[in-house]
Parts: C-alpha cells; sequence; structure tokens
C-alpha cells in the first residue's frame, strides 16, 4: 500500500504544505506518468522526486552528475531517516557491492548515480533485479545541445524508457527555455509527459551590477558589511582566483581558493570546510558550486562576467537556497568580453556552437545595461513574468542616467527590415553607418533608404543599442539563423512613434555605503532575548554537527532556528510545528533543543 503524500511530508520531510506546483508534481509521478519539471533553485525540487520514491513501491534512482551533490543529499535524507545512498566513484570496491547488495534487497528509498554509470551494462542488469518506483533525471538541461551545460553521457539516458517500461520518469532542471524543453522531452523520450514550468523569480536574491574600475576596492565595499557570512566569489581565471583568495585573506577574511589546478585533497578540504564552518569565502572558477546543497550561502559575487544569462541565473541560485535574503553582485567591464570572445574563437566548438554561445553573451551583456526592472528582464529572458514589484534590483534602487534613444532605436529597427530581418548586427550597423564594404554593394543595400543614416553614431555605442533592444524583448537573435536579428511585436509601437524609449547612458559606480545597503539580512527583526537564543540555538547545532561530522545546515536550517527562537516551542508537540522538522529530527535533536529553549532567560519570564 501507497504512504500518503502529505503524510510523508509532515513527518518525514516536517512540513505542512506544500509549495507552488509541488503537489501537482507529486501527484503525477505518484500515478506514474512522466513529467518535466523547471524550477528555480530553492523552490524545492528535490522534493519532487524524493517524496513519491517514498511513496511509491521500491526504490526511486536519481541520476546526477554531480558527485557533491550526492553526498550532500544522501547525508540530508539519511538525517530524516530515509534509507539513501549513491554509487560514485568516491566509493571503494567493497562499498559499491555493499550498496548494489542493498539495492536488490530492497532496502534503500533512494539511490544517487551519476549518468554514465548508470549506463554500464552491469548496472542496468542489477536494475532490472530491484523494485524501481521511479528515475528522476536531475540537471536534466545537460541533454540539450542548446542548453548551457551539455554533456553527451546524458544523451544514452533515452534507454531508461525502453529498458523499464511503464516506471515514471521525472526530469528537474533549474534552467531550460522552451527549445531546451523540447530538447530534454525529445532526447530522453519521455511519454507524454506532465510540463510543470515554475517562476523563475527569486525574490530573496538582490540583485546588482556595475562597470568594473577597481575590482579590489569594489569587492572589499561590497564585503565590509558581510565579514559573517558564507559566500562565493566567482572569477574568471585560476590566477585570479588565487589572487583574490589571498588578498581577501590579508584583510582578515576566511577565504579560500577552489580550482581544477590545485591538489584534488586541498579542492576537498576546501570544499569541506565551506560546507561545515561559516561565514567561509569560497573564492571559485565555475567548477565550484555545481550541486552543492549548502541553504546559507549569503552572497554571490562574480569579478569577471560569466558566459550566458543561463549561467548566471545558474551561479547565483546557490544563494539563499533557505529563502532568506540573499545578494548577486557583479563587476563587468570590456575586458571580460575580449577575453570571453576570445576563449570561444579559441575553442574546439563547431562554428554553431560558437554563433549559439555569442549571441547568449550579447543577451547577458545587453542585461547588465537595462535601465528598468533588472530583475523583470531576467526573468524575461526564460519567457516568464514578474508577478508584482519587483523585490529588490539596483536598478529599481536607483535608477541609472538614461538618453532619449527612441529616434536610435527607431533607425536600428527600420534598418533590420529594410535588410529582410536576414542579418546580424554587425552588417545592420555597417549599412546605417555608411560602410563602404563589398558585400553591401554584393546586396544592394548602399541603395537602402536606412544606409548611412546612423553615421553620427559609433559603432560601440550602436552594439549597447542591439544589446539593449535585445534585452528589452524588441529584437530576437535567431542562433539557428546564423545571429539573424528579426523585430518582435513589441515593436510596433516603438516604430509607429506611440512609445518613447530610455537607453542606458552609464552604469553609476556604487559607493561604498549603496555597495552595502540591501535588504535585512533576516526576514524579520529578531528582539535582542530572541537574537541571543538563536545564537544559543546556533552554537547547539554547531556542536551537534561536529559530533557527527555532518554540515550544521543538514541538523536545522537557519530558518528553522530563527522560528525556534521567535515561537519558543516548549513541548515536543510544538517543536514539530517549526517548519523543516520531522519525526525523525524530533527523535534525534528534539530533547537537546527544547531543553537549551527552556533555559533561556525569556522562557523562565515566560
Amino acid at each position: 500500500m501507497q504512504r500518503e503524500p502529505t503524510s510523508v511530508l509532515r513527518n518525514v520531510f516536517g512540513f505542512d504544505q506544500f509549495r507552488g506546483q509541488q503537489a501537482e508534481i507529486v501527484d503525477c509521478v505518484i500515478s506514474g506518468s512522466d513529467a518535466l519539471v523547471v524550477m528555480p533553485t530553492g523552490a524545492g525540487k528535490s522534493l519532487c522526486y524524493q517524496l513519491p520514491s517514498l511513496c511509491r513501491h521500491g526504490v526511486g534512482v536519481v541520476v546526477s552528475p554531480l558527485i557533491a551533490l550526492m553526498a550532500d543529499q544522501v547525508t540530508a535524507l539519511n538525517q530524516l531517516g530515509v534509507k539513501a545512498a549513491y554509487l560514485n566513484s568516491t566509493l571503494d570496491s567493497y562499498e559499491q557491492n555493499s550498496v548494489l547488495n542493498d539495492l536488490v534487497a530492497g532496502q534503500l528509498s533512494l539511490l544517487y548515480i551519476a549518468p554514465e554509470r548508470l549506463l554500464q551494462q552491469a548496472t542496468l542488469d542489477t536494475l532490472t533485479q530491484a523494485e524501481i518506483a521511479l528515475f528522476a533525471i536531475d540537471e536534466a538541461h545537460c541533454v540539450s545541445s542548446w542548453g548551457h551545460d551539455f554533456r553527451p553521457d546524458y544523451l544514452g539516458l533515452s534507454k531508461i524508457g525502453e529498458l523499464f517500461a511503464g516506471i515514471p520518469r521525472i526530469a528537474l532542471t533549474a534552467t531550460a527555455d522552451a527549445r531546451t524543453r523540447a530538447d530534454i522531452q525529445t532526447n530522453l523520450a519521455l511519454t507524454q509527459p506532465r510540463c510543470f514550468v515554475d517562476s523563475f523569480d527569486r525574490p530573496n536574491i538582490h540583485y546588482q551590477v556595475a562597470t568594473k574600475s577597481n575590482p579590489r576596492q569594489q569587492l572589499s565595499a561590497f564585503l565590509d558589511s558581510r565579514r559573517d557570512q558564507a559566500g562565493i566569489v566567482y572569477c574568471l581565471s585560476r590566477k585570479s582566483v588565487d589572487a583574490t583568495a589571498e588578498y581577501l585573506t590579508t584583510q582578515g577574511y576566511n577565504a579560500l581558493p577552489y580550482h581544477a589546478g590545485l591538489d584534488t585533497h586541498v579542492r576537498a578540504n576546501h570544499q569541506t570546510r565551506f560546507l561545515r564552518e561559516e561565514a567561509v569565502i569560497m573564492v571559485a572558477t565555475i567548477a565550484f558550486g555545481m550541486g552543492i546543497d549548502k541553504p546559507d550561502v549569503r552572497f554571490v559575487a562574480h569579478l569577471d562576467l560569466p558566459k550566458s544569462l543561463e549561467a548566471y541565473y545558474q551561479e547565483t541560485g546557490r544563494a539563499g537556497r533557505d529563502g532568506l535574503p540573499s545578494q548577486a553582485w557583479m563587476i563587468y567591464g570590456l575586458q571580460d568580453v575580449v577575453r570571453l570572445s576570445q576563449m570561444l574563437g579559441e575553442s574546439a566548438a563547431t562554428e554553431e556552437h560558437k554563433r549559439l554561445e555569442q549571441e547568449k553573451l550579447n543577451a547577458l551583456l545587453g542585461w547588465c545595461e537595462v535601465t528598468s526592472c533588472r530583475r523583470a528582464a531576467l526573468v524575461n529572458h526564460f519567457d516568464d513574468q514578474l508577478a508584482g514589484r519587483c523585490s529588490g534590483c539596483d536598478v529599481c534602487d536607483q535608477p541609472p542616467d538614461t538618453w532619449d534613444g527612441t529616434v536610435a532605436a527607431q533607425k536600428f529597427l527600420s534598418c533590420v527590415v529594410r535588410t529582410g530581418q536576414r542579418f546580424g548586427a554587425g552588417h545592420v550597423i555597417d549599412v546605417l553607418r555608411g560602410a563602404e564594404k563589398e558585400r553591401i554593394y554584393q546586396l544592394g543595400h548602399e541603395a537602402l533608404p536606412t544606409y548611412g543614416i546612423g553615421r553620427d553614431t559609433s559603432e560601440l555605442q550602436w552594439r549597447s543599442v542591439v544589446r539593449q533592444l535585445i534585452a528589452q524583448g524588441f529584437l530576437y537573435a535567431d542562433a539557428e539563423r546564423y545571429g539573424a536579428l528579426r523585430l518582435l511585436p513589441r515593436c510596433r509601437p516603438l516604430l509607429q512613434g506611440e512609445t518613447q524609449l530610455s537607453l542606458r547612458k552609464e552604469i553609476a559606480q556604487p559607493t561604498k555605503s549603496s555597495a552595502n545597503r540591501s535588504r535585512p539580512s533576516a526576514p524579520v527583526e529578531l528582539n535582542s532575548e530572541d537574537t541571543q537564543t538563536y545564537e544559543r540555538l546556533r552554537q547547539l547545532r554547531k556542536q551537534l554537527a561536529q559530533e557527527q561530522g555532518v554540515p550544521p545546515y543538514v541538523i536545522f536550517h537557519d530558518a528553522a532556528l530563527r522560528e525556534m527562537a521567535e515561537l519558543r516551542p516548549f513541548t515536543e508537540q510544538e517543536l514539530l510545528g517549526i517548519n523543516g522538522i520531522g519525526q525523525a529530527k524530533l527523535e534525534k535533536y528534539g530533547a537537546r533543543f527544547l531543553a537549551e529553549l527552556r533555559a533561556s532567560p525569556q522562557a523562565a519570564l515566560d
């Protein structure tokens, strides 16, 4: 007999109700249907396959390319009293055989495994001997060549549907546009999947972008009020990672470097310290962070441009997984664009892939220059709309200087139309500026009414106009047609003079005070007594984590401790009412935390 979902949600995971579309997704998978889930980091994707695995008969097999995530989630599930294990290269042969024996014997509720390991014939043969509840394919965007992290191993996962017919599959990712979603459904051969696309908005993250002038000074200004917080600083090169980590250490921060050039044991040690210690700053290349389930990362800072908005969204999503206010801060400069373009040009990728990556970089640059709400532009990139008012971005906090770009935009859009919506930005700009190039004469574009009407504007400024028109949804750069620009419906009122367009003139440099101005570090202000209790609960959590050799957050999240400090539960039943506390954690930790709460000075007064 299957277990009832809401009972499992309360007793195992410690929550009284589902969030967003979780209930629909869980019901879909439990009923045996395939599903495609696009849900931002921190919105509860893991629950969408973990809970059905506990409700259906058999073991839930979770396919993930991220070894760190496997260990993290298995540790957290074991804390909840769930029998979970992983199978990857970190285990020796004895440990691997033990996991496989437990699998066949029906002793596991969840098994995490890498795609290349799953597709080995020996693994597939073993799985046929076990009762499978479902297959969950995490980071499903990896199956799409249009995605930001394509991995060929994922293409073989279509075999699952053939070999294990009738067993539901759920594909999950935090970032996937319409084209990537179509690729996921096709390449994984999902059977009439229901598609669930949650909002891409992360309302607890405040976004801030500035042009690069003095990177170290700017980073110091940003970090000055965050000395007691854990965070990630991303750099493009290993050299920059090492230099930045060394600089932050001299400034009194607990900063650690992380990149592929470090010794394997050093990287592992730094990652463990980041997970288990508090107020650690990891300075890293993008090699760090995938699969890190640390919920209390309070900021993600970029000292260089990432490669795309998809990558930026994925990387900044590592902040604030617990739902508490967090920061996404980035500085960029033209040198970043040059370096990324050079890296792209020197890569062994196909010309088609290079064109796609260049368009993604252009979209990111356009987003950096927006003059309207930055948060709205970010979710619009993923075909989503911002619900309600912006809850925090630098543009809404302090609108940038702008200029009336209406006429310039009309000139450019008109030129796109006159040239047949068949060319990329470079050719359109050449026509506008009256360039004397052979290709223009071959196409007869020197005879167009728009030829030369933009001579008074520099090529650099025109490219800024293009990026902003793309970012604001007036233009679309079609990567499948070699970056050809085409007009979107929103253009009509602009071309007809019914609306005006403001374009960013320059990005204001943040002062130290404005760099530190953000939303409060907690959703509610605790009074002095509650703050003292909260700190004592944190110390107890730290002690318990050290005793067990696990990260503090797998015991309780910060949000749960804050709720305890504020509500002061006195009995076990009241403690069960705290979000994130289920039956297993109550049995493990309830007595210790209740004793600490009862010993607080405020409890004596109550």
